[in-house]
């Protein structure tokens, strides 16, 4: 069997209600969709996040990198298993259109492709996506098979009234970790996580996220500020130029730092591993380059010694839920989850099955083939800004 056709779309989700951290502020998601039609017509689909902040991708930047890429070469093999599909997922190299010394600048255009391929051939063998990770032996450490996971909230900048409720609301529904965005207000968030502990109570894991807001030369003390309030980790203090710093900063902390933007590539990896930079990496799939390089990441985190998180984008559709929800239920070790939360983060949904997870953060493993979803095709044409189609055989 081979790919007859790949079609690119750039979808607007709206947002619920307007998201805020110190790098952004957005009220809706511009995703990079992609449809792949095989030869015999299943279709299988996949989603990518290009955000220029995180990896330097934009959506209109990931269909100039389609255009550009020559996808009957890359993509025209014959496929019978799920092993030549690996190989044929793992030899797309898609046209960067400028340097890329990081290896990241098509990061989400990969994972989108990446996933519309695996759930195509999955549907077509009639195999699940967890399915793929036995077929990978780096991955053995790390297997493990789940019927359920759990996974985290979080809590965005806000006043204090509207952090209360939230706080309040992640301990009523039964949540054990959560995620407080910070670094907006810099000399509040001391005050903040004190009202946020004493609401979500001492049992919440409660960690942080700066987003890249700190300098070096605060970062230490911004984080000796908030650990009396039994913080479990900082994620991404300085920017990724300065990352650097941070070997020399956790010598001096006990709270663990995790790397986010600086942590896109196999080669962001190896750095921070030699540079003792982290003690977690966030590993997201569409910022780290697709389902198969955020299973490499994994595996490296656990050679090293390091801790890892699946993390996710807000405005993920449920494309990219499906596809967290197979990593999660399939790879062990995983400290904290994020995503699937797409009722709760999202007006408008293009998948016919509800991925929302349920009390507590509990949502089930998806057995079904592929992705495991149905696509409402004409709800994602309504919502569509640009749609490509590349003829492929």
């Amino acid at each position: 069997m081979r790919i007859a056709n790949i079609t690119c779309m750039i979808v607007r989700l709206r947002l619920r209600k307007e998201f805020k951290h110190a790098s952004f502020i957005r009220s809706y998601s511009d995703n990079f969709i992609v449809r792949c039609q095989l030869t015999d017509g299943t279709v299988g689909w996949g989603e990518g996040i290009p955000r220029t902040y995180v990896t330097g991708e934009s959506p209109e930047g990931s269909l100039e990198q389609l255009v550009a890429t020559d996808l009957p070469s890359q993509l025209g093999q014959k496929c019978d298993s799920w092993s030549d599909v690996i190989q044929l997922c793992r030899k797309y190299t898609p046209n960067a259109l400028q340097a890329n010394p990081r290896e990241c600048l098509t990061n989400s255009h990969r994972c989108a492709v990446e996933l519309s391929i695996l759930d195509a051939f999955g549907k077509l063998f009639q195999s699940p996506l967890r399915d793929l990770v036995n077929q990978l032996p780096e991955t053995a450490p790390i297997r493990k098979s789940s019927d359920r996971v759990q996974y985290s909230s979080a809590i965005s900048s806000g006043d204090a009234r509207k952090e209360i409720k939230s706080s309040l609301a992640m301990r009523i529904y039964g949540f054990k970790h959560c995620k407080v965005k910070v670094a907006m207000q810099p000399d509040r968030d001391p005050d903040r996580l004190k009202r946020m502990r004493q609401w979500v109570g001492r049992k919440m894991d409660l960690r942080v996220d700066a987003n890249e807001a700190w300098s070096p030369e605060e970062t230490e003390r911004r984080i000796v500020a908030l650990e009396p309030f039994g913080i479990s980790c900082v994620e991404q203090p300085v920017p990724h130029a300065q990352s650097d710093s941070l070997a020399a900063i956790r010598k001096n902390i006990t709270t663990p730092l995790m790397l986010d933007e600086s942590l896109t590539s196999i080669i962001d990896a190896e750095h921070a591993i030699e540079n003792g930079t982290c003690d977690l990496f966030n590993i997201r799939l569409s910022k780290c380059g697709g389902f198969l390089n955020s299973l490499q990441l994994a595996a490296i985190a656990h050679k090293a010694g390091l801790g890892y998180q699946l993390g996710c984008h807000p405005g993920e559709s449920g494309i990219l839920s499906a596809a967290g929800r197979h990593f999660a239920t399939t790879v062990g070790s995983i400290r904290y989850r994020e995503g699937s939360a797409d009722k709760h983060l999202l007006k408008d949904f293009i998948t016919r099955e509800s991925l929302t997870f349920g009390y507590g953060g509990w949502a089930p493993a998806l057995d079904s083939a592929g992705l495991g979803i149905t696509i409402d095709e004409t709800k994602l044409s309504n919502l569509s800004l640009r749609t490509r189609s590349f003829p492929i055989t």
